[in-house]
């Protein structure tokens, strides 16, 4: 569907390749074979980026503790910027300690007030113990203040693509304007495992003592046979029980983000349950090659009428081992492209689903530059463009409307 001024559009990929080639059995998609108890739920495979469940997972949820990934990854990013070092001390002040410390008689490392904390051992007492305190003074000892230390925090998540999440406190304290969505914790957790695999391991450590007082890691998974190497979990009044988890299997690395659990119990069991199945349930396939041609985009104005897109890299998805599911996809770009058109330029995404579940979301590049074409090509491609656009505006509603009947 291409119009003058067009909004986003939408079109079949080649050839139906996805559908030719991912097909299992002839019946309709199927529900997901499996279901959970909490409301919000995503898990997802790292390497393919493939959606393996969900559940309500672009709801705004109140974060609690599992904010702590985030202040982690600003903590995280500067340390390998240089600006500070695992062996400086950040001072524990008054309100670090009265707010997040003993006498607020929540999560706590136990700092003492005015003591001097290595940037190290507020680390381990952030993830492990889940301190308040330390979240507190690192904030401080990062941006002078918890308020400066969450524009840090909106910062990270705006360079992240974390559009619909909101980062006020740096510990998880009750804020109705603090939310985040299930789905972009995964990116996040993704982001901190793939980008600071040497700070990331604190997350894995399963016990930490300060002041005298051992703590054992508050993420349930770590104490499971089911390979969870760590991240973060998180309750008060306001969000239930939540976690955000990651385990590795036989080199998989799957990472899942539930909220809304009623108990501790209920996140684990749900938790546990889900990383199982989806370990014991999928297998690899390849759908493209890094340089196979997956579509095309319009072209207004160019040498040539359309520009063909690649992936650049193999494109790949877990599909479940036995079951009917079918793949579909379809290519979204707003168009037409206007030449001159660069190659390896960014222009569209390739969206996959298996079923009504959305598994794949990529960008696609295109494979080689369009130059402008000459005056009569180019009078000739308007003609084109004005005539054809009205056809594939009817036409191409008609499609799109059936799609989304579909799922």
């Amino acid at each position: 569907m291409i119009v003058p001024n067009p909004p986003l559009h939408i079109l079949r990929l080649m050839g139906l390749a996805i559908l030719a080639g991912v097909c299992f059995g002839s019946g309709p998609a199927s529900a997901q074979a499996i279901q959970t108890s909490v409301p919000h739920a995503i898990l997802i495979d790292v390497e393919t980026g493939s959606v393996l469940f969900e559940k309500d997972a672009d709801a705004p949820v109140t974060p609690a503790s599992t904010v702590k990934v985030m202040t982690a990854d600003v903590v995280f990013g500067e340390l390998a910027q240089g600006r500070i070092k695992l062996d400086d001390e950040f001072t524990i002040s008054e309100h670090a300690w009265r707010t997040g410390g003993a006498p607020a008689r929540a999560s706590s490392m136990f700092a003492a007030l005015n003591s001097r904390v290595r940037v190290e051992d507020l680390i381990r007492g952030l993830v492990i113990d889940s301190g308040n305190d330390a979240a507190i003074a690192l904030a401080e000892g990062v941006a002078g203040s918890e308020t400066a230390f969450a524009g840090l925090m909106m910062k990270r998540g705006h360079e992240l693509g974390l559009t619909r999440s909101v980062f006020t406190n740096p510990w998880g304290k009750d804020d109705p304007e603090q939310k985040v969505t299930p789905r972009e914790m995964t990116i996040l957790a993704a982001h901190v495992i793939a980008t600071y695999p040497d700070y990331y391991k604190y997350f894995g450590e399963k016990e930490f003592t300060w002041n005298k007082i051992r703590q054992t890691n508050r993420n349930p998974l770590l104490t499971m046979d089911i390979g969870a190497d760590g991240l973060k979990t998180g309750n008060i009044d306001a969000s239930g029980f939540g976690l955000v988890g990651s385990a590795v299997q036989n080199g998989q690395r799957l990472i899942l983000a539930l909220y809304g659990a009623t108990t501790a119990k209920e996140r684990a069991e749900e938790a546990r349950k889900l990383f199982l199945w989806a370990f014991r349930s999928f297998s690899s396939k390849s759908l493209f090659s890094a340089d196979e041609t997956i579509g095309y985009a319009k072209v207004y104005g160019g040498a040539s009428f359309e520009a063909p897109l690649v992936a650049g890299r193999e494109v790949k998805a877990l599909v479940p081992r036995v079951g009917g599911e079918k793949f579909t996809g379809r290519i979204v770009y707003n168009g037409p492209l206007i030449a001159p058109v660069e190659a390896g330029k960014e222009v569209a995404r390739l969206k996959i689903f298996r079923g009504a579940v959305e598994v794949l979301d990529l960008p696609l590049k295109t494979q080689e530059a369009v130059e402008v074409g000459s005056l009569p090509r180019r009078a000739m491609g308007a003609g084109l463009e004005y005539v054809g656009g009205l056809f594939r505006k009817y036409v191409g509603s008609k499609i799109d409307s059936k799609y989304v009947a579909n799922q």
